[in-house]
Parts: structure tokens; C-alpha cells; sequence
């Protein structure tokens, strides 16, 4: 059975306490491989092998480090098929998902970076006839970097690439549910001659390796993407400590469909951000509020679409729904589908664990859920999910699809279907989210910034807004 290697100081290597963990295929409910159970002793190592190598990668000029990390790009790109089959195995998800979307961005993630650091720029502020202050943006150190197990690749390039690019040294540790792209990618960064040290990769559990990333005094800086929870705990620990941080937590997505929207555009898209990667991704619109003189024609219709997705091995080309990452997450999923019904909704389509045959007879699949007849309040309209379940809302008015919408404690992202630009304005600029989509979703462009209002995190990652939060400002002023 393979044995997955920590990566530190340019090295494969086991971990020290010579301890590992089951890693599971999802789809056949089976180990397929080991995990390294790495401890604090193996983020040392990977801090001094940074901290070392942070004097020669943050002075190494930018137009060098921008060409290693657009070898690690194209790298990527060579090894397509490879990363999307081990992303498929290793995460659930359908293996057509993972060669469009997954591994092209995690190359367009290295690639954006490598290119945007050629371009960042800083101030000047003259001051009359007195004096010139400029402003300089200085790599900090070694930066943590804690990335999740929906989009595993993809974002674990999201904030390794922007840290890199800045000069910084960085310890990462992807999840430990889905840690082969990870593996893999430290190959690549061995071909594409990563200097020793800039880049360790530590697997293992969060509480055991990434706690001691988030108390360790030489990691200044922590960027983590994952669970609410688990955001307030890494605070709880980071801030009396000082250290930067950057916080992309949970959602709890409304998508909202006037009347006159365009209705098989709608229709369509919904189904796709419902249900996409079995709707493990924070982005995914989970409460879909449609307005009262198109309700019963939109259900209708968005059932009968999500009754036609195929659900199979993640490995068919044709399937649209794959399996549930772990056991215990399909379990969580399952459980507020029965908190559902207890609430008084209605299960008017899926609702059930599925029994799949061959070789995923034992994995993890759960079939698309709808849910109506549940109060804008309700726990399964209040609590983050993660899965394949979706609920839709009737509203009467424009204020109360806006009062439902903002009525959660997340703030990630809203989609607005309408084809009135004033109403689509004015109902952007009311909406407490991050992100707001007018007629669209997932359309991403990398140079924006990205990030939530309330629970759904703190601070912005993309574009200049990365660079800014992995570089230290510094004003100069000079007296003329």
C-alpha cells in the first residue's frame, strides 16, 4: 500500500514518529493508501528548512522566482490526466470534474501569481516641499498555509501561490482526507527545481500537525480555508499571538430568481451551483429563493433536472454526481436530511443514501436532495450543510427575498437572477456578501478579491489583495 511522504527541505520524507493514517477512496468505501501522522517535531523541521532558505528565495530577484513557479505551472498542465484520476480517487468527486475545472485552475492559480508579483507596485506621497514617503511591500517570513478537502489542489495552489510569489517561505499541510494531489504536487516542485526549504508539506491531522502550525512563534502569518469552527478556534489561538491572518470560512449561499429573469438560464445554472462537486463547495447556493409567480413552474422544472443528473463511479465520464468525501460526512449530510423533516419540510426529491453497485458497492453517495416547506429560519436554513441539499423558498417581494437572504449568520456569496440592471444594483449593493453574481455563477476572475462578510471569514485573498496580505508594509519618508 502506498505511504505518502511529508515534503521538507526539498526532500521526501517519512514522518518522525514513523505513525500514519488511513486514507480512504470514497467511492469504494476502502484504504487505499497511508498518511503520514506527522506531530510537532516534523513542523519544526519544516520551519527550520524555511527559515533557512528565506534569506536566498526572498532576495532571489522576482523575474527568477516568477519563472520556477511557471514551471510548476506548466508541470501541472504535462500532468493533467494523472492529477485529475488521483484527485477523483482521493476526493469523490467525477473525474471530468477534476480535468475541466480542479487541476486547470490550480495551474492558472501558480501561473496568475507568478506573473501578477512581476507587477506589483507600491506608493509614493509627496508632501509639498517637505518630504517624499514611499511605501515598500517586504516578504514577512515563513507563512501556514491550512487548505481544505472540497477543492483540493485548487486551493491549496490558491494560497501557496500568492505566499510563494511575495518571497516568502511557506509550511502548508492540505487535509487529511484528500492529501494525494498534494503528494504529487511536491514532486513537481522537485522537477521544476523548487530551491530546498521554500516549500514543506506536512500531512497529518489538524488537531496534531496543524495546531502546531498555528502556535508555532516562527510562522507569523496563518491562511486557512476550511470550517467556521475550526476558523474561531485558529483565532482564538493566532490573535493573542499576533500573527496575520487570513480566514475563508463557511457559507450559507442564497440564490435568488425574480420573475423576469432569464428562466432556462436560471434553471440551468442552478442546478449546477446546487449541486456541483455534490455541493461541497462553499460557494454552492443552498437556499434557493424564487419568487411567488414563478415558484411552482421553477420547481417543477428544477426537479426534473436534478432527477435526470446520473449518480456513479466518479471514474464514468458520464456522471454528474459522485461520492460524499468521507463517511462521516455523509452521515453528518444525512442527518439534517432527517432534521428536515422533523422540521415539516418536504423531500420532493432525493433524500436517501445510495446503494451503488461493482466496485462502489461500499462507497459514500448520496442522492441529490430538494427540500420545500421550511421557514427562512429553520436549522437547515440556518446551518451549513456542505452536501448535496438544497431547500426553495417562495418570497413576495424584492425587501424579503433580501431580509431571507441576508438572515444567516455566513455572508460568502449570492447569486441574483434578474434582467432589471436597477433592481440587479440596488439589491447588490443591500446584500451582506462577499461576493455577489448577477446572472451568473462561478465566473471567477483572479485579479478580484474573494472572501466573506460575518462568519463566512476574514480578510480577502486574490489578486493584489493576496500579495498585500503575504508582504509587510513599510512607509520610508525622506525629508526633502
Amino acid at each position: 500500500m502506498q505511504k505518502i511522504q511529508n515534503f521538507i527541505n526539498g526532500k521526501l520524507v517519512a514522518p518522525v514518529s514513523g505513525s500514519y493514517i488511513d486514507n480512504y477512496n470514497p467511492a469504494e468505501g476502502k484504504v487505499y493508501s497511508l498518511i503520514p501522522d506527522s506531530d510537532e517535531q516534523d513542523v519544526k523541521n519544516a520551519v527550520d528548512a524555511a527559515k533557512s532558505a528565506f534569506p536566498i528565495w526572498s532576495k532571489m530577484p522576482v523575474d527568477e522566482r516568477s519563472k520556477i513557479l511557471q514551471k510548476i505551472a506548466d508541470l501541472i498542465d504535462e500532468n493533467l490526466d494523472r492529477l485529475a484520476m488521483a484527485e477523483s480517487v482521493d476526493n469523490g468527486k467525477p473525474v471530468a470534474l477534476a480535468k475541466a475545472v480542479d487541476i486547470p485552475r490550480s495551474s492558472s492559480n501558480m501561473r496568475f501569481f507568478a506573473t501578477a508579483i512581476l507587477h506589483f507596485s507600491s506608493e509614493a506621497h509627496k508632501m509639498d516641499n517637505v518630504a517624499i514617503n514611499y511605501t515598500n511591500r517586504e516578504p514577512i517570513g515563513v507563512a501556514g498555509c491550512i487548505s481544505p478537502w472540497n477543492l483540493p489542489l485548487y486551493l491549496f495552489t490558491w494560497k501557496i501561490a500568492p505566499a510563494l510569489a511575495a518571497g516568502n517561505c511557506v509550511v502548508a499541510k492540505p487535509s487529511e482526507i484528500t492529501p494525494m494531489t498534494a503528494y504529487l504536487f511536491s514532486e513537481l516542485c522537485i522537477n521544476a527545481g523548487l530551491p530546498k526549504g521554500v516549500l514543506n508539506i506536512i500531512h497529518g491531522l489538524g488537531a496534531k500537525a496543524g495546531q502546531a502550525i498555528i502556535e508555532h512563534q516562527d510562522i507569523p502569518l496563518i491562511s486557512f480555508t476550511g470550517g467556521t469552527a475550526t476558523g474561531k478556534h485558529i483565532a482564538a489561538t493566532a490573535a493573542p499571538m499576533f500573527k496575520k491572518l487570513s480566514l475563508e470560512l463557511g457559507g450559507k449561499n442564497p440564490n435568488i430568481i425574480f420573475a423576469d429573469c432569464d428562466f432556462d438560464q436560471a434553471l440551468k445554472t442552478s442546478v449546477l451551483s446546487s449541486f456541483s462537486n455534490q455541493g461541497q463547495i462553499c460557494l454552492c447556493g443552498s437556499r434557493i429563493l424564487v419568487e411567488r409567480s414563478i415558484y411552482t413552474k421553477f420547481v417543477d422544472a428544477f426537479v426534473a433536472k436534478v432527477k435526470a443528473l446520473k449518480i456513479g463511479d466518479p471514474l464514468d465520464g458520464l456522471t454528474k454526481i459522485g461520492a460524499i468525501v468521507s463517511e462521516d460526512h455523509m452521515k453528518k449530510i444525512l442527518s439534517y436530511i432527517e432534521l428536515a423533516k422533523k422540521e415539516g419540510g418536504q423531500i420532493i426529491t432525493g433524500g436517501k443514501q445510495v446503494q451503488m453497485e461493482e466496485r462502489c458497492t461500499n462507497g459514500y453517495f448520496i442522492e441529490p436532495t430538494v427540500i420545500t416547506g421550511l421557514g427562512h429560519d429553520c436549522r437547515i436554513n440556518q446551518e451549513e450543510i456542505f452536501g448535496p441539499v438544497v431547500t426553495i423558498m417562495p418570497f413576495d417581494k424584492q425587501e424579503e427575498a433580501i431580509e431571507y437572504a441576508n438572515g444567516t449568520a455566513y455572508g460568502l456569496s449570492t447569486t441574483v437572477w434578474t434582467e432589471n440592471l436597477k433592481r440587479a444594483h440596488n439589491i447588490a449593493n443591500e446584500l451582506k456578501s462577499g461576493i455577489v453574481w448577477i446572472n451568473c455563477w462561478m465566473v471567477r476572475d483572479l485579479r478580484t478579491p474573494f472572501g466573506g462578510m460575518k462568519q463566512s471569514g476574514v480578510g480577502r485573498e486574490g489578486g493584489n489583495e493576496a500579495l498585500r496580505f503575504f508582504t509587510e508594509t513599510k512607509n520610508v519618508c525622506i525629508k526633502l
